[in-house]
């Protein structure tokens, strides 16, 4: 699938928010991995990542391991990156 729209991500209901801000790489994608354990299958995780390189990361990282990769948004400073649990 690919990316939603910004808009589209705007109306996503995240199940639970990490928030990573701060953390250089590989955190936030540790901090994600951690995080998906604790939530259903077909719920999202909205990851806040201040380093630019989270959302590659992230993306090749859910399409490798079965997640969804869903998009991300800029926000002020950061980026809010959505990924549904795939298994």
């Amino acid at each position: 699938m690919t990316a939603l729209s910004t808009a589209e991500l705007e109306t996503v209901a995240a199940a639970e928010t990490v928030d990573a801000r701060g953390a250089a790489c590989p955190g936030p994608l540790l901090e994600a991995k951690k995080s998906m354990g604790s939530i259903p299958v077909g719920d999202v995780i909205e990851l806040w990542s201040t380093d630019p390189v989270t959302k590659t990361d992230v993306a090749a990282w859910a399409g490798k391991v079965g997640h969804e990769y869903l998009g991300s948004i800029e926000a002020d400073g950061y980026d809010r990156v959505f990924i549904r649990r795939g298994k």
